[in-house]
This record gives C-alpha cells, sequence and structure tokens, in this order.
C-alpha cells in the first residue's frame, strides 16, 4: 500500500557513512518530535536526480529552515558508500541534506514507493517522491507520475505547499 497523507510512516533502518564505516539510522527514532522533509528518487549519479532533484533542495535548505524545518534527507535504494560519494560530489552534504542509502530497499517498499525499470537496470528502486513529514506522520505528499519528471516533488514546490 502506498503512503498517503495523514499515514505514519513505517519504522525502518537506512544507513549513513560515519566517521568509522556505515551507521544504521533508525527512522523513526530520528523522526520523535521533529519537523523532517524526506526526499526519494530512484538513484545517485542518474540524470534528473543529479541535475535537478537534488538541486533543488539545494537551493532551498534556507526557506525549509525558516518554516521551522529540522531535517533535510534524502533517500534512494543505493549503498551508503554511494549516497556518501553523490552527497559529497553533488554539494548536497555541505549544503545540510542527509544522504541515507536504502540498500535493501526497506523502506521505499514499505511506503509502496517501488517500481522497476529493467531496461535502464533499475530495479526495485523509488520513484520520485518528496514529503513533509511532522513526527512521523506524513502531512504533506508529492509524488511524480513518471521517474523522469522532477516538478511536483522538486524543493521549490514542496516549500511552496509549507
Amino acid at each position: 500500500m502506498t503512503i498517503s497523507t495523514g499515514g505514519k510512516l513505517p519504522d525502518a533502518t537506512l544507513l549513513q557513512m560515519g566517521a568509522d564505516g556505515p551507521e544504521a539510522v533508525h527512522l523513526n527514532e530520528k523522526l520523535i518530535d521533529r519537523k523532517v522533509v524526506i526526499f526519494g528518487l530512484p538513484g545517485a549519479y542518474t540524470g534528473t536526480c543529479s541535475t535537478a532533484h537534488v538541486p533543488s533542495f539545494m537551493r532551498t535548505m534556507d526557506g525549509f529552515k525558516g518554516k521551522g524545518v529540522d531535517e533535510v534527507i534524502c533517500v534512494s535504494v543505493n549503498d551508503p558508500f554511494v549516497m556518501d560519494a553523490w552527497g559529497k560530489a553533488t554539494g548536497a552534504t555541505d549544503a545540510g541534506i542527509t544522504m541515507l542509502g536504502d540498500a535493501s530497499a526497506e523502506f521505499t517498499t514499505g511506503i509502496g514507493m517501488e517500481f522497476n525499470a529493467e531496461p535502464a537496470g533499475l530495479l526495485n528502486r523509488s520513484k520520485r517522491y518528496a514529503m513533509l513529514v511532522e513526527n512521523g506522520v506524513v502531512t504533506i505528499l508529492n509524488e511524480e507520475g513518471s521517474p523522469g519528471e522532477c516538478e511536483i516533488s522538486a524543493g521549490e514546490t514542496l516549500l511552496a505547499a509549507l
């Protein structure tokens, strides 16, 4: 079942790079009493993800902070090594975006946002979306109709809805 506005996010363990290597991030713990933006995308280093989606949240970080958002998180079905390198390569990490890998697609599948595009080599990947989550509950959800589009899920669109 696909998550919807008003739904509580499932507990999931994502991964990030720490000083000593990969570290588990328990999403539900990260969301307690916080206002968080989570955006998901098909894959690190892919076209629209690198040229449009991530940059849109880099441009809007100050705006989100001004609206009381505690953290902006990028989630992709990739390992934490790739997410760390991609965050550094795009400047997302320096901009303050938390880059989390959903290596087993536990979170992506749990919210019903998985898809396959076998001809492109994308298996069990994430649809493109952006959401505002308050204390673990989705208050705004913007899902793209196609993985190659980035308008509804762009940082500017979500920020305007706050």
